[in-house]
Parts: structure tokens; C-alpha cells; sequence
């Protein structure tokens, strides 16, 4: 049987690695999303998280190990999003929250991985099994915020093709604040899918 762990023990040591490599994966995606694939070294990524360089190769010895690492985490971060989506009270609502899902941080940095994957083998496989999980979760999550019933004709090529509009509207505003055509976009999908659904 082991001595207990004291104050000095392993758990807080423990616990300030995970918070290291925690803060590592965070500051990955935030390069990523801000400077792209080029820009997001190992260096940056340290000096971003407030971290030595030694101490990010600690955790992850090359870039492609970190970056691997960072897809897994967007991609886990991604799901927990959708997983906590809310129910929204009618159409419209639920339009606007799943394409608030292309909008935001984690997709920019889901974007510059797609884009870095590829150019690069050893993310091209990960970021492509896990796109796909992403994408099987995504249309659940829409199904659920909707009230879709994907038996009646058309309602699951409805949902389809809302999520791909709602990606296009995410890329469309990484060059330029979209918001203004976006909110007229979402009414008239809304009305589309409000359609569908009562078949």
C-alpha cells in the first residue's frame, strides 16, 4: 500500500501539468485562429499560454504533436458546445444558434486545421475521422434544437442543407463582419425550414 499523497505529494503536481497542457491546447487554437498555420509555432504557442518553450515540448515534443493534440481539443470543445445547446423556443431561434456555431473561435480554428491538414499527412487523417464525427453531431443537434422529423420528405436535406449554408456564413464573415446580409440570410432559412418541417 502507498503513502498518501501530502501537499507536497504528486496531485498538485499533477494537477498544474493537466493546467499546462490545458492552457498549451487553449493557446494552439487561439494562434490558430488568429495567425493561421504558419504562424502558430511551437514558440508562439509557449509565449501565448505564458509558458517556456521546454515546458510546451515537454508536453508535446514537435508542432505536429501539438497541433494534432489542439484538433483533438477543438474537436471536443466543438461537441461540448453542441451537447449544451439549449432548446430554443421556435425556428428561427434554433437557425440563429446553429449558425452561431460557425461564427466563433473554435470554428476559425477548425477552419485553419481543415486548411493545414491539407498540406500536412500527419494531421490530414485525424482532422478528417474527426470532421466527420463533428458532422454526424452536428446534424443530430440540429435535429434535437429543430423538432426535425427526418422521416417526412425533404426535412433531412432541409437540416443538410441548412448546416452547409451556416458553414458558408461562417466563412463569409472571416474576411469581413457579415452580420448585416447574415441576419437576412437566417430569416428567409428560417421560413425555409419552418416549411419543411410542417411537410
Amino acid at each position: 500500500m502507498g503513502a498518501p499523497l501530502t501537499a507536497r505529494g504528486n496531485a498538485p503536481k499533477q494537477d498544474r501539468s493537466r493546467a499546462t497542457r490545458r492552457r498549451l491546447l487553449q493557446s494552439a487554437v487561439a494562434c490558430l485562429a488568429e495567425r493561421g498555420w504558419a504562424g502558430s509555432t511551437v514558440a508562439v504557442v509557449a509565449e501565448h499560454a505564458g509558458v517556456t518553450r521546454g515546458a510546451a515540448q515537454h508536453h508535446f515534443p514537435t508542432r505536429e504533436d501539438l497541433f494534432t493534440a489542439a484538433v483533438e481539443y477543438v474537436a471536443e470543445e466543438r461537441s461540448a458546445v453542441l451537447r449544451d445547446l439549449p432548446r430554443p423556443a421556435g425556428v428561427r431561434e434554433a437557425v440563429e444558434a446553429i449558425v452561431g456555431l460557425y461564427t466563433g473561435e473554435l470554428f476559425r480554428a477548425a477552419l485553419q486545421l481543415w486548411v493545414a491538414a491539407s498540406n500536412e499527412p500527419q494531421l490530414a487523417p485525424r482532422v478528417t475521422a474527426l470532421e466527420a464525427r463533428i458532422g454526424r453531431e452536428t446534424h443530430r443537434m440540429a435535429v434535437r434544437l429543430l423538432g426535425a422529423d427526418e422521416s417526412v420528405p425533404g426535412v433531412r436535406e432541409t437540416v443538410q442543407g441548412l448546416l452547409d449554408m451556416a458553414r458558408g456564413l461562417g466563412l463569409a464573415n472571416l474576411l469581413t463582419d457579415d452580420s448585416a446580409r447574415r441576419e437576412r440570410v437566417v430569416a428567409q432559412w428560417a421560413a425555409v425550414v419552418e416549411a419543411a418541417l410542417r411537410g
